[in-house]
């Protein structure tokens, strides 16, 4: 059963055009779509490590681990997919969330057992 709220028909201006959305995808090179998701895993840990403008507001590092771990399986994964030119600078990012994971935990993990490191192999200070 669909989940359109009542003052909403399926084909109203509101409603996503997903025709429209599949198309597009479709058009948006592979390396551009890995590449975006990085940066969206990144953004999300910095959030949820306390990094941005509100500090401590969101910080979650039971959430962080979780994103900068995706982050490095992706980039793993994705190594041989992006150019060293787009793996470069995101493996910098990642390796500085580690690091700054690191820092804002309490009990720091064990080296190769943080955030990622099962992918990277171990990260130091």
């Amino acid at each position: 059963m669909s989940e359109t709220p009542q003052n909403e028909s399926p084909d109203s201006p509101d409603s996503p055009d997903f025709e429209a959305m599949t198309r597009d995808i479709a058009e948006v090179p592979a390396v551009e779509v890995i590449v975006t998701v990085a940066v969206n895993l990144m953004s999300a840990a910095a959030v949820k490590l306390g990094l941005t403008e509100e500090g401590d507001k969101y910080k979650d590092l039971d959430e962080a681990r979780k994103l900068v771990h995706a982050l490095a399986g992706l980039l793993d994964a994705g190594a041989t997919e992006v150019s060293s030119f787009h793996a470069a600078p995101l493996r910098d990012g990642l390796k500085s969330l580690q690091l700054a994971f690191r820092e804002a935990s309490l009990v720091p993990d064990e080296p190769g057992q943080g955030p990622g490191e099962k992918y990277t192999g171990p990260v130091y200070g």
